[in-house]
């Protein structure tokens, strides 16, 4: 497992990125301190459950999700975390909790927070030891996601 769908993708659509390598790290906060970036400049991924199925969720890696926030914008009865079990068949090509936030490429949909607006962000490529940094334009350019408020700090 290497996710090499999202440099693919990258190369692709000619979005300058840069790779990191990094000791194994499953946190957030691991990842931040092991590439010496702050956390805001991270890109979490949080998999939750709606009313129409699977949505990927990206959120500053110094927030948290707010299940209440994330259901208003999916204009959902209800939202909850995804179960691995549940999302982990998506991402093939990747380890479960690594996944990078390309929902479009995992025929995923997805939201991404307003808040997240630093000028690079980083994220997991797809494994727990590296990670993808790119410009935060580049990636709303090419993602066209749709934006809403849901982190909490």
């Amino acid at each position: 497992m290497s996710g090499e769908r999202a440099r693919t993708f990258l190369m692709e659509h000619g979005v300058s990125y840069e790779t990191r390598a990094h000791p194994k790290a499953f946190t957030v906060g691991e990842i931040a301190e092991a590439e010496q970036v702050p956390g805001e400049q991270m890109a979490k991924v949080v998999m939750v459950h709606s009313d129409e199925g699977l949505v990927m969720a990206v959120v500053p890696g110094d927030q948290r999700l707010d299940l209440d926030k994330a259901k208003t914008a999916l204009n959902s009865t209800g939202v909850r975390l995804a179960t691995e079990t549940e999302f982990s068949s998506h991402f093939p090509d990747c380890e479960v909790g690594a996944e990078p936030p390309f929902g479009a490429l995992y025929g995923v949909p997805m939201l991404v927070d307003n808040t997240l607006r630093s000028e690079e962000i980083t994220f997991n490529a797809g494994t727990h030891t590296e990670t993808l940094t790119m410009a935060l334009n580049d990636y709303l350019e090419l993602t066209k996601p749709q934006r809403a408020d849901l982190a909490v700090t």
